[in-house]
């Protein structure tokens, strides 16, 4: 109990860090890329009253407009009256981009105007990445008992063969996946976003939850939007809860498939027999491992049986 106790601490401390970590690069882009963002809107706004100030318009300065405002806009900062009230770079905005940058998305929507942020979008990736990695990892590894290894323990104690029920277990987790992280978002979205149909709105959740991130579809990118860090909050907890459960869906088809010899019949690497003890502790856990298998079955004493006769994915009798 102690030794799990202390790596439920250790995971909460690694989220806690992860979300300190969003927290610094939000504060650290907002303040390198601001101040060069509004000297380029200053810009672009001289320029435009200059523009129409002209009593005769020649091809020289309207090439110099047009070519100004093309650059502008790559940066996200729209010549438009109404579009460029609200900053690409405030708090909100800023750890957008920062979830976007170390979870591998990308949507490039918003890109570092001046060198040293590019120099520190190299630093912060190289670092949040592989951490972003490791908290995915630890999160998906304390759902693989709960979500995966008791309910096919449960089907197999109510008389269903290993096969069949694992195959009827990751038939029901991807409908739920489905469900709840493309279907229900996507109603959300098409009906927070004026301009995105509810088509639009499954096609940026596939996209995103692949970490494609094309970019051509990006939320909470209108400057009048109500709510607007608000609601950019919670599409980066949507990214990260969601990135985890893909995570769990392939770890869990990985491990039909070997139960299956899908991964022998197409020369795959299998998921080795020490991921039981994996899926029972977090890799953040240190000291003994926990003697509880994860599966208890139906002894009269109530104990559970010896590791090495439990039903789990890479323990089932595949005849």
């Amino acid at each position: 109990m102690h030794s799990a106790g202390r790596s439920w601490l250790l995971l909460t401390g690694f989220i806690l860090f992860y979300i300190i970590y969003l927290l610094f690069g939000a504060l650290v882009f907002s303040s390198i890329e601001r101040p060069v963002e509004d000297k380029l809107r200053e810009d672009l706004d001289a320029l435009k009253q200059e523009f129409l100030n002209q009593s005769c318009v020649n091809a020289a300065s309207l090439e110099r407009f047009l070519v100004k405002v093309l650059t502008a806009n790559k940066y996200g900062v729209s010549v438009l009256r109404n579009s460029s009230f609200s900053s690409n770079w405030d708090l909100a905005s800023s750890m957008f981009f920062a979830n976007t940058l170390v979870t591998t998305v990308g949507y490039g929507h918003n890109t570092p105007l001046s060198d040293p942020g590019k120099v520190f979008s190299i630093i912060y990736a190289l670092i949040g990445v592989p951490f972003t990695m490791l908290v995915l990892t630890a999160c998906v590894q304390r759902l693989m008992y709960p979500l995966v290894l008791a309910p096919v323990g449960r089907l197999q104690r109510s008389g269903m063969e290993p096969r069949p029920a694992t195959v009827l277990h990751f038939l029901l987790l991807l409908v739920l996946v489905v469900l709840f992280f493309f279907v229900a978002p996507a109603a959300v979205f098409s009906a927070v976003e004026m301009t995105w149909s509810f088509l639009d709105g499954i096609y940026f959740c596939f996209i995103s939850l692949c970490t494609i991130g094309l970019g051509d579809f990006v939320p909470g990118t209108q400057p009048t939007q109500k709510y607007r860090s608000l609601y950019q909050v919670a599409v980066m907890v949507y990214l990260f809860v969601g990135l985890m459960m893909m995570y769990l869906l392939l770890r869990t088809f990985h491990k039909m498939a070997d139960l299956h010899g899908l991964t022998t019949l197409l020369q795959l690497p299998r998921c080795e027999e020490t991921d039981l003890d994996e899926e029972r502790e977090p890799i953040v856990e240190n000291g003994q491992r926990n003697p509880t298998p994860p599966f208890v079955t139906g002894k009269e004493d109530g104990r559970p049986l010896e590791p090495g006769s439990q039903l789990t994915y890479n323990t089932i009798n595949k005849g």
